[in-house]
């Protein structure tokens, strides 16, 4: 069937005049989430390693830790600490782990990976880094790991705010 030369041009007797080309993505993959109930963050999917999907009975605590980290997980063979994203960046609610699933998002650079667990996973959308604005209405916790922000919708001044993982990752928090 690849072989026909039908086939690779769209042409044939299944194909109708209704037959829409397929669009091409304009700006880069980003996979968007919710830390609170109304605040979205978005990560570049180049910076993801894994998104993880565990019963909180499997992140197992440790003690004398900072407070901002929920414990490790095992994954596939490699220890993943966890931390509550939402603590991290100053927010005042902790991620509620009184459900049956918590995401985690696992990201990396240079071999460092951590698990950042999060209220809900939105899904992967293409952003044009282009129109990336200068965060205005950030807490100054956050601040310091913001990219910046793309509004999603200027009825509502919903936000979407890029989350620097690198930032994250290296920051001095975690020794707290």
């Amino acid at each position: 069937m690849v072989g026909n030369p039908d086939f690779l041009t769209g042409k044939g007797q299944d194909q109708g005049p209704e037959l829409q080309e397929l669009e091409t993505p304009e700006g880069e993959l980003y996979l968007r989430f919710f830390v609170t109930a109304g605040e979205e963050f978005a990560l570049p999917a180049t910076g993801i390693r894994r998104i993880i999907e565990q019963p909180p009975d499997r992140i197992t605590a440790v003690p004398n830790v900072s407070p901002l980290l929920l414990g490790t997980l095992n994954e596939q063979g490699r220890v993943i600490w966890v931390a509550d994203l939402g603590q991290f960046l100053g927010y005042p609610t902790q991620l509620n782990t009184d459900r049956a699933e918590i995401p985690v998002i696992a990201v990396e650079d240079q071999g460092t990976m951590l698990g950042l667990a999060v209220n809900q996973i939105v899904g992967t959308d293409w952003m044009d880094v282009e129109e990336l604005q200068l965060s205005q209405s950030t807490p100054d916790t956050a601040a310091p790991f913001l990219k910046g922000e793309w509004v999603t919708d200027k009825d509502s001044d919903s936000l979407l705010r890029l989350l620097d993982h690198v930032a994250v990752l290296r920051s001095a928090r975690w020794a707290a």
